[in-house]
């Protein structure tokens, strides 16, 4: 059983790998070698960024970056995003977008199990939930990730 302060930390644990991943983003930078990319756009917040992918002959993403500037949670999210699919088939790392947006927008987390590919850090993103109009800001890096793998060259938008 969970004691009341467990919770409490577990939030602060979450919210530090927030405020890491937003003050020191992780493949931040344009990929040079990149074979897909999209841009995603939330023009709610004025969140821009730029996703890059290099998908190599057998359909796995070698190498992920990101470019831009928005607010912690967007920056945060990307980073975590690039980290998450980084090495993972293709299919695996849309999957993990679909798991993100709808953990982030239904009613319950447990609707929605993060699997042993996810990363155990983008639990993280699900204090989001609390804050509802900020839940665009935590899914757009994931949209420009679908995007740039249905349509190599593309944008995304969270509208």
């Amino acid at each position: 059983m969970m004691e009341p302060n467990d919770n409490d930390e577990l939030q602060d644990l979450y919210r530090d790998v927030i405020l890491d991943h937003a003050r020191r983003p992780r493949n931040f930078g344009r990929l040079d070698a990149a074979t897909h990319s999209a841009e995603g756009i939330n023009p709610l917040c004025g969140d821009k960024l730029r996703l890059y992918l290099t998908i190599d002959s057998d359909n796995t993403i070698a190498a992920a970056g990101f470019e831009g500037s928005g607010c912690a949670i967007s920056m945060a999210s990307a980073s975590l995003l690039t980290e998450t699919v980084k090495n993972l088939p293709v299919a695996e790392a849309d999957a993990c977008f679909e798991t993100i947006t709808k953990r982030l927008t239904s009613q319950s987390v447990e609707d929605t199990k993060l699997t042993a590919v996810d990363s155990s850090k983008l639990r993280a993103l699900d204090g989001v939930r609390k804050y509802p109009s900020r839940i665009k800001c935590a899914t757009l890096a994931w949209h420009a990730l679908h995007a740039a793998i249905q349509h190599p060259q593309s944008t995304a938008t969270t509208e």
